[in-house]
């Protein structure tokens, strides 16, 4: 199961970067979130260990300045994701060494929806002639999100 449906995909792509997505282009895009959300639980996890605690706290999390800002402008969307899809999302990666704290795991949604948010816009500077996002514009923001993130 995807951390995000497609409706919900097509309507943060929209709202969030004015893109519309085809069905097919779904999973490419839900791919990367999912792979950013993990990488930002990872380093919560190292971060966690090297203040010698076993509880992924938020402040584990190395969300920039940039990821904080677009937090808001995800909220200002009035879209949310549920908590449900990412955390079965989670149940089917390996697993952490140390939990996520309660009120990390009530963030991981907003998490999510600004990571897409964040990945529309990518695509929207990548190519901003287009509505229709290609493969490829995905790809280069995918890639612009593992240098950055």
């Amino acid at each position: 199961m995807a951390v995000v449906g497609f409706t919900k995909l097509e309507a943060l792509f929209r709202k969030g970067a004015g893109l519309d997505i085809d069905k097919n282009k779904a999973k490419e895009i839900t791919d990367i979130v999912e792979k950013k959300l993990y990488d930002l639980l990872l380093i919560g996890e190292r971060n966690a260990s090297y203040n010698s605690r076993e509880v992924i706290w938020e402040c584990d999390i190395p969300l920039t300045k940039g990821f904080l800002e677009s937090i808001q402008k995800f909220k200002k969307l009035e879209e949310e994701v549920a908590l449900e899809d990412v955390l079965q999302f989670l149940s089917t990666m390996p697993p952490l060494k140390y939990p996520i704290e309660a009120e990390l795991e009530k963030k991981l949604p907003e998490i999510v929806g600004t990571l897409i948010y964040i990945l529309a816009n990518i695509i929207k500077s990548i190519s901003p002639d287009t509505r229709r996002p290609s493969s490829e514009d995905i790809e280069k923001a995918g890639r612009v999100l593992d240098l950055t993130m």
